[in-house]
């Protein structure tokens, strides 16, 4: 299992329904995109660390080690935005105003990062995934995406074991040893992944299968005082950035 996924089922709000945290999570997100981005993402950077580490507890190294990633993206996304190709300036040179965006871009992306992030560490899939159908998304697209989702976590443990094999075996000693080892690992997924999904076939069809995976959800039901305090911290986020944008501007 993933250390995002492990979060998200020892999470304080598993409990809670999708919907809840939803509302608070791709809130944040559609704010951070929505609002200026100074103060306003920076404003829903803050109150996104500070749910995610308080109330959600949410590890600080955890969370960390699943932020870096997508912060990596917007860093180099918004150093592009540094430079310009061509004009009076040569062939590549400076752009006028691009300290001034690459930063406004940084600060919509990695508060939004931080906002599907504080949904992701507190929802598992497997809690949200039997809920789509409810919510209008066909029975068998669901189904693909729960089976999908649970073959993920076998294939990389596969992975690994086939790795620590190769290792043992002095495979990554060398540069051509590791093209080898790495070609073998190559091969011997794609053959295990073919056998899990024929075995996986095999036994749906003989327990009945009729296109439908049921599965049983955990009981939840909306909090109308969460979702409440999410829209009120929402709406405070977006009246404080109207304030405070013209002083700080």
């Amino acid at each position: 299992m993933l250390p995002i996924d492990a979060a998200a089922h020892s999470s304080r709000w598993r409990r809670r329904h999708p919907v809840d945290k939803a509302v608070l999570g791709l809130g944040l997100t559609v704010l951070a995109i929505a609002l200026p981005p100074w103060p306003g993402a920076a404003l829903v950077l803050l109150a996104a660390l500070v749910v995610l580490l308080g109330p959600a507890g949410v590890p600080g190294r955890r969370l960390w080690r699943a932020y870096r990633v997508p912060l990596g993206f917007c860093v180099s996304g918004a150093a592009t935005l540094l430079v310009q190709v061509g004009g009076p300036g040569g062939f590549v040179a400076l752009a006028p105003a691009g300290p001034a965006r690459a930063g406004e871009l940084l600060l919509r992306t990695s508060a939004a990062s931080l906002g599907v992030l504080l949904f992701a560490f507190t929802t598992p899939m497997s809690d949200l995934l039997p809920r789509l159908v409810r919510a209008g998304v066909p029975a068998p697209v669901v189904d693909v995406a729960l089976v999908t989702y649970r073959m993920s976590f076998l294939l990389l443990e596969s992975v690994r074991l086939i790795r620590d094999a190769q290792a043992a075996r002095l495979g990554h000693t060398t540069r051509a040893a590791t093209w080898r080892s790495l070609a073998g690992l190559g091969a011997t997924a794609f053959v295990r992944a073919f056998d899990r999904a024929a075995r996986l076939q095999a036994g749906l069809a003989g327990r009945g299968y009729d296109g439908t995976l049921r599965v049983l959800v955990p009981e939840a039901r909306v909090s109308a005082r969460f979702t409440g305090a999410s829209c009120a911290l929402l709406a405070a986020l977006a009246a404080l950035t109207f304030v405070l944008e013209r002083p700080l501007t």
